[in-house]
């Protein structure tokens, strides 16, 4: 049993909470999907692929220095602060459709967070290492502690601490996806890449693809409460 305010939450409570979250989140990625290879087919008025968005956005940040590549990969779209690149999947890259231009634009976001020094932005990457160091052993120690938890709190102790770490990254990550997006968003509207229908499905794709980070946050977080009532019921026993 753990307490939050007024309101008392126990394991059962905790484990429906982290169950609806796990499959609310599987439904919002399936409707990603979905949106997102609706979109694909859905042509932009300007004829721009996500690749040359991508350019013009980073050309009118005054960004020079990041580098524009394609890779493998379906919504594997990303931006790397450590090479400066700004990593496009195939369809995102040569598409020129309503959703390959939201997530192009979306990525570079990223880019410009980086170059104006934005401070979620630097805040979760400063915890990359912290996270994954605590991603490869908390398994091991969340599991040691539930079955050793009659002989020593220890083990569950480390493993708590751990989780934490992934919960408070998982957190900061939200601003930071936010923020990447109401750049994206904005550029596109400003620029006249997009009709006014186009920029109400990419704000759609943009939603949704936002929703997953809200929902895993979430999800994270209510695991975190139910080690932490795990943890209590012993304390009390």
């Amino acid at each position: 049993m753990i307490r939050i305010g007024g309101i008392y939450l126990d394991n059962n409570m905790l484990l429906l909470i982290s169950l609806g979250v796990f499959i609310f989140s599987v439904i919002v990625q399936m409707l990603l999907t979905s949106k997102m290879r609706k979109y694909a087919k859905q042509d932009v008025s300007s004829g721009k692929s996500g690749a040359e968005v991508a350019k013009q956005m980073l050309d009118d940040n005054c960004i020079y220095d990041v580098e524009i590549r394609e890779v493998d990969g379906f919504l594997s779209d990303h931006y790397n602060p450590l090479n400066k690149t700004l990593n496009l999947s195939s369809e995102i890259y040569h598409g020129r459709n309503v959703g390959a231009i939201a997530v192009a634009a979306h990525e570079c976001g990223h880019a410009i967070q980086h170059n104006r020094g934005y401070l979620f932005l630097n805040l979760r990457s400063m915890m990359v290492p912290m996270v994954s160091f605590s991603a490869r052993f908390l398994n091991i120690f969340i599991f040691l502690g539930i079955i050793m938890i009659n002989k020593s709190v220890v083990p569950l102790k480390v493993g708590i601490m751990l989780f934490a770490v992934t919960t408070m990254f998982s957190i900061i990550t939200l601003p930071v996806e936010f923020n990447a997006s109401s750049r994206a968003l904005k550029w596109i509207e400003d620029k006249q890449i997009v009709t006014r229908y186009e920029l109400k499905s990419a704000k759609s794709a943009l939603t949704l693809a936002a929703m997953t980070y809200v929902l895993a946050a979430i999800g994270s977080l209510a695991e975190l409460l139910r080690l932490l009532s795990i943890l209590n019921s012993r304390r009390e026993d």
